[in-house]
C-alpha cells in the first residue's frame, strides 16, 4: 500500500514545476530579509543565557501560543496531512481532535502548573527534580537525539519539495534554510524563533487559505466535493469513524481502539506535553497563568488548521480521481504542489511557496533551539563544564545552535532510508516521547515511584518500542497492516512495557525522601512556590481551566457532522 505521506524515496512529481516569476521571488526575497531583521531586533534583549534558552520568562501568552502551534505547524505537516485527506478523506481529523485537542489541553491544565513552578529550565530537568540524575542524563541525550532528527527530516522534506516545484538542487535549499535559521537563533536566541514563529503562522495561513477556497469553488462546493469523493470512494470516506470497526478493514490499518489508544492517548500525549520543542515555548511565557494559557491558546486554531490541510487533499483526489493509484503520475504527496500549479496566480504563488518554505523553517527552528537548550542545560553544565559564569553559557549556547545546524543537514539525510518522513516521524515520537511521556505521568501522580524507577521506565519503554517496531512488525511476526498502525502499536507497547518496569522496579528500590517532592508530585506544593495570578489575569477569556473545557467542547461539536 502507497504510503499517504511525504514520501523521502522519491521526489515529488516531475510536472509540478511551478511558473514563478519576478514577483513571486521578490516575496520570498522580502519575507528572508524580515526573517533576519526580526532576528536582530531580538538581539537587544539577549543579556543573559536565560534570555537566549526562554527569552527571560517574559512573553505574553498570545505570542508563545502562537509559537506554541506554529511550531508544531511544518510544512512534513502541512504536505504529510493534504495527502492523508487524498487518500482517507475526513480520517485526517482524527489527528487532531483526538491526536491533539486532549493532550494540548491536559499539558495546560495539569503540566504545566509542575514545569512552570519547579523553576526548571527544560523538560529533562523536572526528571532531576522527581528521580535521579540517570533518569535526567538519558532523558536528555534521547530527546538531543531525537530534536536532531527531525530537525533534519523538516530540512530534507524542504530539500526535496524546493527541487520539484522551483528547480533548486536539494542542497541549495538545504544550505539556504539551515544558513537563515542558524543565523536568526543564533543572533536573537529563543525570542527570535518565537517571533519568528508568530509570523510563519500567518504567512503559512495566507498560503493555505487560497488553495482551500479556490480549491472548493473548482470542485462545487464542499456539497460538490463530497458527492464526487463518495461516488468515488464509498460514503465511508466522508465519515471519520466508518470502516474503524475492530475486525473491519480499512486503509489506516487501525481501528477505534488503536485509534484512541494508540494516537488520542499514548502518542498525542506523549508528544504534546513531554516534546520541550512544544513546552518550551510555554515556558517562556512571563508567569504562571500565561504558561498555562499557552498551549489552550494553541488549542482553537488548532482545531481548525485541520480543514486547511485536509481540503486541498480531498479537492486534488475530486480534480484527479486516479491520484496516488498506477493510472497517474502523481502521488498522495502531490496535493498541494498541483493544486498551486494549478490555481493560484503568480504573486499569490509566491505567497504560498513563502508559506511552505515558512513551515518548513518553524519546524527546524522549533528543534533547533530546543536542542542547544537541553545540550546546555542538561548535558553540558550538569555534567561537563559546571560553575561556569552565565556569559560562558550563553557563548556555548551560539556554538552548540550552530553545531546543531550543521548535524540537522547531516542527519536530514537518514531520512531518505524510510519510505515516508511522516511514519518516519511517528516512529521516532513512539521511541522517546512516549517512554518519557509514561515516566512523566507516573512520576507526578505517584508518590511511590522510586529515584531507579525512572531511568528503567525510559529503557524499557524506549527498547519494547524499537523490538515491536523493527522486530515484531518489520520481520512479520505479528501481521500489521501499515506502518502507521505498527507506529500505534508500538507507542501502546512501549507505555505499558515503561509502566511496567517502573512498578516492578519501584517495589524493590528506595522512593524519593517525600520532603524532596513537594510541588513534584500532584496534591503537593513547595512553600515560596505559590504564584498569585498577576493583574488582570482574573478575567474569564484569560482562565486556563474555561479555555481548556471551551477548546475540547468545539472540537466535539465539529466532529459530528463527520461521526455518522
Amino acid at each position: 500500500m502507497q504510503s499517504p505521506t511525504l514520501s523521502a524515496t522519491t521526489t515529488l512529481a516531475e510536472g509540478l514545476r511551478l511558473p514563478t516569476n519576478g514577483l513571486d521571488y521578490a516575496i520570498l526575497a522580502i519575507y528572508f530579509v524580515v526573517v533576519l531583521g526580526i532576528g536582530f531586533a531580538a538581539r537587544r534583549s539577549v543579556k543573559t543565557s536565560l534570555d537566549f534558552f526562554l527569552s527571560g520568562r517574559s512573553l505574553p501568552a498570545w505570542v508563545t501560543g502562537l509559537a506554541f502551534v506554529a511550531a508544531n505547524l511544518g510544512a512534513t505537516e502541512i504536505l504529510g496531512m493534504a495527502a492523508t485527506g487524498a487518500q482517507y478523506g475526513v480520517a485526517v481529523v482524527h489527528w487532531y481532535w483526538i491526536g491533539a485537542i486532549p493532550a494540548m489541553v491536559f499539558l495546560g491544565l495539569v503540566m504545566m502548573p509542575f514545569y512552570y513552578r519547579s523553576k526548571v529550565r527544560s523538560v529533562p530537568e523536572f526528571l532531576l527534580q522527581r528521580f535521579d540524575k540517570s533518569a535526567h542524563l538519558l532523558s536528555s541525550i534521547l530527546f538531543a537525539f531525537a530534536a536532531i532528527l527531525i530537525a533534519g527530516v523538516n530540512l530534507y522534506a524542504l530539500s526535496i519539495v524546493v527541487e520539484a516545484l522551483l528547480g533548486w538542487p536539494q542542497w541549495v535549499a538545504i544550505v539556504v534554510a539551515g544558513a537563515f535559521v542558524l543565523a536568526y537563533i543564533t543572533i536573537g536566541g529563543l525570542s527570535s524563533a518565537i517571533y519568528n514563529e508568530v509570523l510563519q503562522f500567518f504567512v503559512i495561513l495566507a498560503a493555505l487559505i487560497p488553495i482551500c477556497i479556490i480549491g472548493l469553488k473548482r470542485v462545487g462546493g464542499w456539497g460538490g466535493m463530497s458527492d464526487s469523493l463518495k461516488a468515488q470512494h464509498g460514503d465511508n470516506f466522508m465519515s471519520a469513524w466508518g470502516g474503524t470497526g475492530i475486525g473491519d478493514a480499512n486503509p489506516l490499518g487501525a481501528n477505534w481502539l488503536t485509534i484512541i489508544l494508540g494516537l488520542g492517548f499514548v502518542l498525542s500525549f506523549g508528544y504534546w506535553t513531554t516534546n520541550f520543542a512544544e513546552v518550551q515555548r510555554a515556558l517562556s511565557a512571563k508567569n504562571l497563568s500565561a504558561a498555562q494559557r499557552t498551549p489552550l491558546i494553541a488549542a482553537f486554531p488548532k482545531i481548525f488548521i485541520v480543514f486547511l490541510v485536509m481540503i486541498p487533499g480531498m479537492v486534488a483526489a475530486v480534480l484527479v480521481p486516479k491520484i496516488g493509484g498506477a493510472g497517474s503520475d502523481l502521488t498522495y504527496n502531490d496535493a498541494i504542489p498541483y493544486l498551486m500549479q494549478e490555481l493560484l496566480p503568480n504573486g499569490v504563488l509566491g505567497i504560498a511557496v513563502t508559506g511552505l518554505l515558512a513551515a518548513f523553517m518553524a519546524g527546524m527552528a522549533a528543534n533547533v533551539s530546543s536542542f542547544n537548550t537541553v545540550f546546555t542545560y542538561d548535558i553540558w553544565a550538569k555534567y561537563v563544564k559546571t560553575d561556569k559564569p552565565d556569559g560562558y553559557y550563553l557563548k556555548f549556547g551560539r556554538a552548540i545552535t550552530a553545531i546543531g545546524v550543521v548535524l540537522s543537514i547531516g542527519t536530514a539525510f537518514i531520512a531518505s532510508s524510510f519510505s515516508n518522513i511522516m511514519g518516519y516521524l511517528q516512529t521516532l515520537f513512539s521511541f522517546f516521547n512516549v517512554p518519557m511521556f509514561v515516566v512523566f505521568i507516573i512520576g507526578m501522580f505517584w508518590k511511590r515511584a522510586s529515584m531507579k524507577s525512572g531511568v528503567w521506565g525510559l529503557l524499557a519503554g524506549t527498547s519494547a518500542a524499537m523490538i515491536n517496531y523493527f522486530y515484531i512488525y518489520k520481520q512479520g511476526v505479528i501481521d500489521i497492516p501499515t506502518d502507521q498502525g505498527a507506529n500505534f502499536v508500538s507507542a501502546i507497547v512501549g507505555f505499558v512495557a515503561g509502566a511496567v518496569v517502573m512498578v516492578v522496579v519501584t517495589l524493590f528500590t528506595a522512593p524519593k525522601p517525600e520532603a524532596e517532592l513537594a510541588g513534584l508530585v500532584y496534591g503537593t506544593t513547595a512553600p515560596g512556590l505559590e504564584e498569585p495570578p498577576a493583574e488582570g489575569d482574573d478575567a474569564w477569556y484569560r482562565r486556563p481551566a474555561l479555555l481548556g473545557w471551551g477548546a475540547i467542547v468545539v472540537a466535539a461539536l465539529c466532529y459530528l457532522p463527520y461521526s455518522l
